[in-house]
């Protein structure tokens, strides 16, 4: 061995080393296992406890793996004609066969050894037996009459004799029970029929100033003039704003407010339309109060509207009845009412001073004209095919536009019942409000897909493309949709409690309100202010905004 150690050793020593019996530290253990076990059958072996498990295999200590959610389902190949015809078996019975074709039944073996002559899959022929014995015999077909005579299909059970008796009644007698005898009551009185009072011809009113009348005994129907703004001027003279802050909050409805309207031309007035039955009257100026109330509905009020002077105003309600109001007294002149006793959705008088007639829009189909005067139905325009949303008058008064729920639009000439326009395409929605420009050559509709869209009201009346106002929600609610006097802006509601205005003239959104908690329905511009507006919702308040 040289001095360099054992890992330099010379090549003569590398080999008596490796001739050397070599020392295995850890010695293989071969292992007695099979590898097509599931689990391993070698080690400590520990004792069973507790009761058979029924899903453990019989070798080894592995499990059966689960095929169904309570356990190991055995497959059985069976048709589904037969699974279903035991399968019913044994819902109806409680008990079938067993499917395996072992000939045993599973389920109610007591009921089944009760019944095991017949077949559990098909009727009891012992049964049907029992009720040939019952049945009458068919008899002879040359027998017409008497003893033995032919029945055929029409021969009765025995049950059936029972109940009718030895005795057959012919066609013409007449039967009387003896036991029963026949009470002698008077006749049932309207009052006893009535499930509730009829209140549809009551009407009231109530006053809630202080006096009806001023210093110079004049009533809120006069024009105010002692404002910052002449209310008499010209419509549209005057250059309008979109509004930014709220500056009143009328609250006395304790439901949702379906319509709002201005007083026409001058707007000092506001008139306001509930879902609790009510119509109120508030002043836009000077206190800012509520003014009246009118009650005779008594369901929700669908619509109202003034007519051209704003001396009288018209109220639609779910209680199928049309009422014509005095604005300045409260008295009901008149009532009206469809011949097929539909609801109105919307109402507009003939916009003329001297007129004498409004159109209806109601749920069975129809535009209804009726005469103030005489409260007779005058026209009936009978095309659309589903309710009526809107009218709007157009062409200097002498047509006008409807649109419906089976989404088309249509124009008629006044007094003439047949449509002169019918525009139905693929992409139109529902049309559920609308509001003419005032120059008088194109109408607004709010539309169901979250959009405003823009139509002519001159000949044609054909769609402007370039004008689509979006941004906002309306989906699901009949939101109202108003022009500035000035046309420059258009406003409205949305579905989430905002405001919304536009641009007209490029589309372009230039404001949004949060104006209410819940949907706001209702938007109206004033007619003479330069930027105010008013505003009402689901919430029942009546926002004024400038």
């Amino acid at each position: 061995m040289t001095l360099l150690g054992d890992q330099y050793a010379s090549s003569d020593e590398e080999t008596r080393i490796s001739e050397t019996q070599l020392v295995v530290a850890a010695p293989d253990v071969s292992l007695q296992a099979n590898p097509t076990n599931a689990a391993l059958d070698y080690g400590p072996a520990r004792p069973e406890q507790g009761p058979l498990n029924p899903y453990k295999s019989t070798q080894g200590s592995s499990f059966k793996r689960k095929n169904a959610l309570t356990g190991n389902a055995q497959e059985v190949a069976i048709s589904d004609a037969t699974f279903s015809t035991h399968h019913r078996t044994f819902q109806s019975l409680g008990y079938t066969m067993d499917p395996s074709g072992s000939g045993a039944y599973v389920g109610d073996l007591t009921r089944a050894l009760r019944v095991r002559d017949d077949p559990p899959t098909s009727p009891s022929k012992r049964m049907d037996s029992v009720y040939r014995r019952k049945r009458q015999k068919r008899g002879d077909a040359s027998i017409v009459d008497g003893e033995g005579a032919y029945k055929g299909p029409w021969a009765r059970f025995q049950e059936d004799e029972d109940t009718l008796g030895e005795a057959e009644l012919s066609s013409e007698e007449e039967y009387l029970e003896e036991a029963i005898v026949p009470a002698r009551s008077s006749a049932v009185t309207k009052l006893a029929s009535d499930y509730q009072e009829d209140l549809t011809n009551t009407e009231t009113t109530q006053f809630h100033g202080t006096s009806p009348l001023d210093y110079q005994n004049r009533t809120y129907m006069h024009v105010p003039q002692d404002l910052d703004i002449d209310l008499r001027a010209e419509l549209g003279s005057t250059q309008n704003y979109h509004p930014k802050k709220l500056i009143h909050t009328w609250k006395s409805h304790t439901k949702a407010i379906n319509a709002l309207r201005f007083f026409p031309n001058f707007g000092h007035l506001l008139l306001s339309a509930s879902a609790d039955t009510k119509v109120k009257l508030w002043d836009v100026y000077h206190s800012r109060s509520l003014l009246r109330t009118y009650s005779g509905h008594t369901k929700s009020v669908t619509d109202t509207t003034f007519s051209p002077s704003g001396t009288h105003f018209l109220t639609g309600s779910y209680d199928r009845h049309m009422k014509l109001w005095d604005t300045e007294t409260g008295a009901c002149i008149s009532r009206f009412q469809t011949s097929t006793k539909a609801v109105p959705h919307v109402l507009r008088f003939y916009p003329s001073t001297d007129t004498h007639e409004f159109l209806v829009g109601t749920s069975d189909k129809k535009i209804v004209q009726f005469d103030t005067r005489s409260g007779e139905m005058t026209q009936e325009y009978d095309h659309h095919l589903q309710a009526v949303n809107t009218i709007t008058f157009c062409d200097e008064n002498r047509r006008f536009i409807t649109t419906s729920d089976d989404r088309s639009l249509r124009a008629w000439e006044y007094n003439i019942p047949v449509p002169i326009k019918y525009i139905a395409e693929p992409h139109l929605f529902s049309l559920v409000r609308a509001t003419p420009h005032p120059n008088g050559k194109s109408v607004a509709f709010q539309s169901a897909d979250n959009q405003i869209v823009v139509y002519a009201s001159t000949d044609r009346f054909r769609q402007n493309r370039k004008k689509s106002f979006r941004g906002h929600n309306t989906a699901g609610y009949a939101i109202d949709v108003s022009i500035s006097p000035d046309g420059q802006f258009l406003m409205s509601g949305d579905s989430s409690g905002f405001v919304c205005f536009w641009d007209f003239k490029s589309c372009k959104m230039w404001h949004k309100i949060q104006a209410h908690e819940g949907a706001t329905v209702c938007a109206q511009w004033h007619p003479k202010e330069s930027s105010k507006v008013a505003t009402a919702g689901l919430d029942g308040a009546i926002k004024y905004w400038d």
